[in-house]
């Protein structure tokens, strides 16, 4: 953070600006952006809002605001990352990785399927299923013919 402060301050004043005058321009507090300049990381509450205020700053300057975030983000990767670069670099396998680093950025974490939730659809769609079987069967069925109606005939006579 250093060296990205000291190139902001090198440029505010190859362009003829004051801290006071970007500020201003900036509508940010000079004592941010005076810890900006000297590196001071610690005077910002979140990563976030530093590396807005960088970009802002950078781009008021006229500076390529993409280079600027990618030394930010060496500069952040540096202080976050648990892996040293001669681990990463010397990696042979994801198995040595993960007895080697115990980060908990890094370390891949294995998903189990829990299988109580599939057993239980499955059983709901195989009862809905019987359910639907035995309506349909019971709506097709034709009615049964009783042995009293078998072999009598009926007659119907018209009476006035």
């Amino acid at each position: 953070m250093d060296e990205i402060g000291e190139y902001l301050k090198t440029e505010r004043k190859n362009n003829g600006v004051s801290i006071n005058e970007a500020s201003e321009d900036l509508n940010i507090n000079p004592a941010i952006l005076e810890a900006i300049e000297d590196g001071n990381s610690k005077a910002f509450k979140d990563i976030y809002e530093l590396k807005e205020t960088v970009a802002s700053y950078a781009k008021y300057l006229g500076l390529d605001v993409s280079k600027m975030l990618d030394e930010f983000n060496d500069f952040i990767f540096e202080k976050t990352s648990k892996i040293s670069l001669d681990d990463i670099k010397n990696a042979k396998s994801r198995e040595e990785v993960e007895n080697r680093v115990s980060s908990p950025y890094t370390k891949i974490k294995h998903s189990k399927y829990d299988v109580a939730p599939i057993v239980l659809m499955v059983a709901i769609l195989l009862f809905i299923s019987l359910i639907v079987y035995l309506i349909l069967r019971i709506a097709t069925e034709e009615p049964k013919i009783t042995k009293e109606l078998l072999g009598k005939e009926v007659y119907y006579e018209l009476t006035e």
